[in-house]
């Protein structure tokens, strides 16, 4: 599956976002769709996941209460809905696609376990 990350941007701490992934190539249903982020200097961090129904979703603790994840599959695209952001929020955001191999599969968290990745979109929140 192909992704094409978009929605980053300048905004000011306690502002909003709203990040958007698109998806072809495959069956958008059959994807558990995450959302990393990475700022300068650090490793690829985690920050929420959803199920291929949208049912289920599971937050990094960081961003947990401000933070949505959602899907909307006929349109096979993924949203980040980010409130009340912090300059530590800034960072370069990717989206990511896991192929949904069993009913009973997991959330996963680490960055290898997904396989395909949109190009990253750019998050800056200013103080």
């Amino acid at each position: 599956v192909q992704l094409q990350a978009s929605g980053g941007g300048l905004v000011q701490a306690g502002g909003s976002l709203r990040l958007s992934c698109a998806a072809s190539g495959r069956i958008f249903e059959s994807y558990h769709m995450g959302w990393f982020r990475q700022a300068p200097g650090k490793d690829r961090e985690f920050v929420a996941v959803i199920s291929g129904s949208g049912r289920d979703t599971y937050y990094a603790d960081s961003v947990k209460g401000r933070f949505t994840i959602t899907r909307d599959n006929p349109r096979s695209t993924a949203y980040l809905q980010m409130n009340s952001l912090k300059p530590e929020d800034t960072a370069v955001y990717y989206c990511s696609a896991r192929a949904v191999r069993s009913v009973f599969m997991v959330f996963s968290s680490r960055p290898g376990d997904y396989g395909s990745w949109g190009q990253g979109t750019q998050v800056t929140v200013s103080s």
